[in-house]
């Protein structure tokens, strides 16, 4: 009964002559050449246009035959004795901290039961660490661990010494001392971590363009790849994210055989079944399948071989494709009898095949991701594979010996400690020599030092260059330029008026001239490199591509046309914001992972920067990235004719909650070129642990030089960059005006007018309301912890205090940015701010900045009104100026609807 619809077929003879001459092909002359005739079939049936039935799927079963597959390597029954007691302490780890603070600490014991074996087989045979000795991968493989499994990662290492028991005793207590972070987490564990994953989703899309950019590094002649690989490890579940599988077919077009994904699953997500009424593994290898990836599936561990080789007629076949997930995890819940009655007594046929078997023997029929035979043979395969990534589905169980309260249920995610009697049948179960009576003390087992478990586990990791997670910073730093190679931006554009970001684009040309660190800069836009006028570097340093150019492009006869080159610099992902900031993460790490420092400056809309990437942007954080990030035509009035969903009020805000990143909104040349510098010497000559985010606009006007002195106020977030009127000191009309971006001319124009009305302003460029409010913080927490020994004042309050009459703030951003200094602020000085709080509006940028109340006029309107409440003019002044400046006091528009 090879083919289940028999009954729909109106000829079974011919049809069983097809077949058994298919077998027959395959017997004597191998699956390649059967498979070769099927595609010439189809093709010759296609041709006359009959439509084909097509699947991507293939049966649910293993994709390598027991025939096929590679013969397991070492030493089983020492392997699965480490395996168990890795399982054991992972299990007491997590148990022991919930018993100890009262079930606070949370923690997950499910997700690594059920991947174990994945892992064992993985660490045991195949994951090589770094080792310069190392002909085939000397920078070893990188491997991107599911966020859930760090306790049984740590409970190897703790095997192999690298952690003691008090280690273990600090999982997830870290604040007040070191200690073993929850997840896999860089920041916190710098020596050991090498990559942030538990946000679900996001360390897929890593390691797709972690591969891509390890294969850019080596076109480019800096790190050879060799044969390193990348491997990531994450769960059925969390497939369900967009960015999962959001850039699974850049990988299968761009051909990365270096990269390996392993699927546990488990068929679980953190509520109940991932596909309850369907098959997450039929499902993912479809997706994988049609995006041009090798697909391995495995599904049944061996003691499954013998049955599948007596299903003569295919009724075992026929009943395991039927079958959803939801009764695969009742039959694992539920016991042999229980599977015995609903799976293998629907066909007589199965009942016969099975009528020796008693319910327990049914019950040890194993899935594919438990048994390392299996897992071995898939690894060494995709490890062999050419021409295309690799995806490895495995079937596992969650909570894998667990027992009843726990295996395969469906709150075994939330599950952090076991009962006596299930720690009992866990114990014996995996033969863990733990006596009855320190049970429920948990205590944490590792084997003498001359054991055979720990002879062999050393020997194994010697064998793959050393013990793993690991994660290293070999790297020379990089002589930063000095300011004045930068002379052209601190002269000024003279009459001449360009946009910032044009500022910052031949910043960045003279950066890649740069003798020391041009070489690693790494330009990486999405899909908008004409927009941020940048499309003169297609020609200049080509746009890189696996394949090179196979075409001639459409623009080949002009100066500027479009080049993709093998060793093209520029990385252009296309219309995909997360897929491009995955590869400034990897380019951002280089130091690290490659012990290249590279330069990556992603360039991008600021609206759809760290607003549609908060939680990568976090992670890059966490994994300490070094760069450049360039929010172009910001600001919420500046990119004038986008409308609500292109303009940019609020990016600054939500890179301010990133601790490590530094943020800056420039509005002249000569700021960026400064920042620029300052950026490069802080990260690749100082080596310190910081990334920038530098907003650019649009907007075009003249640049003027750098005022003489200015270098520190524009790295610490502001200066004076002019005083216009009459500036005696007893003028008690005095007034601070400061700007940032966009609005700093609207600033500068305000001061103007208010000048002509015999009112002297001090307008200052703050071209980081974020770092003054981080300095002003510093200062305050030292003054609080000293009880006020350390009195320290804040950069902006010593500049301030310098000054004299009411502050006025504008910024092209809501009001949340400026009004962060407030604290900081000199005491009894009036601090106004406006801002561009509500959603954005297509208009032009004279009528969207009134529209906001930010232009000169509001300015202007801003500084007379403070002054007038401190009675310094008189209300027939500001009704005057009222109507001279266009302020409508019956304006009703809803700025925050």
């Amino acid at each position: 009964m090879d083919d289940h619809k028999e009954n729909q077929d109106n000829d079974p003879i011919e049809t069983k002559e097809w077949v058994d001459a298919i077998h027959s092909v395959i017997r004597a002359e191998g699956l390649e050449r059967a498979h070769f005739l099927i595609e010439r079939i189809a093709e010759r049936a296609t041709r006359n246009g009959s439509p084909l039935p097509y699947a991507m799927n293939t049966p649910y079963r293993n994709t390598i035959p027991p025939e096929a597959e590679a013969p397991m390597q070492g030493d089983l029954f020492i392997e699965r004795r480490i395996r168990s007691l890795i399982r054991w302490n992972a299990l007491a780890m997590v148990s022991r901290a919930n018993q100890e603070n009262a079930g606070d600490l949370g923690g997950h014991i499910s997700s690594f039961a059920s991947s174990a074996t994945l892992y064992d087989v993985g660490f045991n045979h195949f994951f090589r660490a770094p080792n310069p000795a190392s002909e085939e991968s000397p920078l070893g493989d990188l491997i991107y661990y599911q966020g859930h499994i760090s306790p049984g990662i740590y409970a190897r290492s703790y095997l192999e010494g690298r952690f003691d028991e008090k280690d273990l005793e600090s999982f997830r207590r870290e604040a007040l001392k070191p200690g073993l972070s929850s997840y896999p987490h860089p920041k916190l564990m710098p020596d050991y971590w090498q990559f942030p994953t538990v946000s679900m989703g996001l360390g897929p899309l890593q390691a797709i363009y972690q591969a891509h950019f390890m294969r850019y590094m080596s076109a480019r002649e800096l790190v050879p790849r060799k044969d390193r690989k990348v491997w990531a490890f994450l769960g059925d579940g969390e497939c369900d994210e967009p960015e999962s599988l959001g850039a699974i077919s850049m990988a299968g077009r761009e051909k990365l055989e270096n990269l390996i994904f392993v699927v546990n699953c488990n068929l679980q997500r953190l509520d109940g079944p991932v596909r309850g009424n369907g098959k997450i593994i039929q499902e993912l290898e479809s997706s994988f399948r049609g995006a041009g990836w090798n697909v391995i599936k495995v599904v049944w561990g061996r003691f499954w071989d013998p049955l599948l080789a007596k299903d003569r007629d295919g009724y075992l076949q026929k009943r395991m494709d039927e079958t959803v997930d939801g009764d695969f995890q009742n039959y694992k819940a539920k016991g042999g009898k229980y599977t015995r009655e609903h799976f293998f007594d629907k066909y007589p046929e199965l009942k016969e095949i099975t009528k020796d078997m008693s319910d327990d023997d049914i019950f040890k029929l194993n899935r594919g991701g438990h048994d390392p035979y299996k897992v071995f043979a898939a690894y060494q395969q995709a490890m062999n594979h050419k021409g295309q990534p690799t995806v490895i589905l495995a079937h596992t169980v969650k909570g894998y010996g667990m027992g009843p309260e726990a295996e395969a249920q469906n709150p075994s995610h939330s599950v952090k400690k076991l009962d006596f009697n299930s720690l009992k049948a866990f114990r014996d179960r995996f033969d863990v020599p733990i006596r009855d009576e320190d049970l429920e003390k948990l205590p944490f087992y590792r084997p003498a030092e001359d054991s055979p478990e720990m002879v062999y586990l050393r020997k194994q990791r010697e064998k793959l260059g050393g013990y793993m997670p690991v994660r290293t910073e070999n790297w020379q730093a990089l002589k930063a330029p000095e300011l004045e190679s930068f002379k052209g931006q601190l002269d000024g554009s003279g009459e001449r008026e360009i946009s910032s970001t044009m500022a910052f684009v031949r910043i960045l040309s003279q950066i890649i001239k740069d003798k020391s660190l041009g070489e690693r800069v790494v330009p990486i836009v999405p899909d908008e490199a004409r927009t941020f006028g940048m499309e003169g570097m297609f020609r200049q340093l080509g746009i890189y591509s696996s394949g090179g150019q196979l075409y001639n492009p459409v623009d080949s006869g002009q100066m500027m046309y479009y080049r993709e080159d093998k060793k093209g610099r520029i990385l252009e992902e296309g219309i995909n914001e997360a897929g491009a900031f995955a590869a400034w993460m990897a380019a951002a790490t280089s130091y690290s992972t490659n012990s290249l420092a590279m330069v990556p400056v992603y360039v991008f809309y600021s609206m759809f920067g760290f607003q549609r990437i908060g939680d990568l942007a976090w992670a890059a954080g966490d994994m300490q990235a070094q760069g450049f990030l360039i929010g172009a035509t910001s600001g919420r009035t500046t990119l004038n004719g986008e409308g609500l969903q292109h303009q940019d009020g609020h990016s600054h805000i939500l890179a301010s909650s990133i601790p490590n990143c530094v943020s800056y909104d420039p509005t002249y040349g000569y700021e960026l070129a400064v920042i620029m510098q300052d950026g490069l010497h802080r990260m690749y000559e100082k080596k310190e642990k910081v990334f920038y985010y530098i907003t650019t606009m649009n907007e075009n006007y003249a640049h003027p030089a750098m005022p003489e002195g200015a270098e520190e106020g524009i790295r610490r977030g502001m200066y004076a960059l002019k005083t216009v009127g009459n500036a005696a000191k007893d003028n008690e009309n005095c007034i601070q005006l400061l700007g940032s971006g966009a609005i700093l001319l609207q600033v500068e124009k305000a001061a103007s007018w208010l000048a002509e009305k015999g009112i002297c302003s001090q307008v200052w460029s703050v071209t980081s309301f974020n770092e003054l409010r981080r300095d002003g913080l510093g200062c305050e927490r030292k003054d609080y912890l000293s009880a006020g020994e350390t009195k320290e004042e804040p950069y902006v309050t010593r500049q301030l205090n310098k000054t004299l009459g009411p502050i006025i703030a504008a910024t092209d951003y809501i009001k949340t940015y400026a009004d962060q200094i407030r604290p900081y602020i000199p005491v009894d000085r009036a601090y106004k701010v406006l801002g561009t709080d509500g959603f954005g509006r297509s208009d032009t940028r004279e009528n969207l900045r009134h529209f906001f109340e930010v232009d000169w006029q509001h300015v202007a309107w801003a500084a007379l009104y403070e002054l007038k409440k401190q009675g310094k003019i008189t209300d027939d002044t500001l009704n005057q100026a009222r109507e001279e400046l266009g302020i409508n006091p019956a304006k009703l528009d809803p700025l925050y609807s």
